[in-house]
C-alpha cells in the first residue's frame, strides 16, 4: 500500500496518526504495572495454566482411542 503513495500522502497519514495519538490518555508505567499485577494475581486461582486442568475435564487425557502405524 505504501508503495502506491507519494511522500506527501505518507507524511499526511503519519501526521493524522500522530494527531490521534496526542489525545491518548497516558499514565505512569509504575501505576500500570501495579494494576496489571493485581489483575493477574486476582485471576490466578482459576487460571488453568497455573492450577492445572482436572483429569476428568481434560479432553486430551485418557484412553479415547489411538492410532496404530503398520
Amino acid at each position: 500500500m505504501a508503495r502506491d503513495m507519494s511522500d506527501k500522502e505518507i507524511l499526511k497519514m503519519e501526521l493524522d496518526q500522530l494527531k490521534k495519538e496526542v489525545n491518548t490518555p497516558r499514565s505512569a508505567v509504575s501505576k500500570n504495572c501495579a494494576d496489571t499485577i493485581a489483575f493477574v494475581e486476582g485471576l490466578m486461582p482459576n487460571d488453568p495454566l497455573i492450577k492445572g486442568v482436572p483429569d476428568d475435564k481434560n479432553p486430551y487425557k485418557g484412553d479415547k482411542g489411538g492410532c496404530t502405524v503398520t
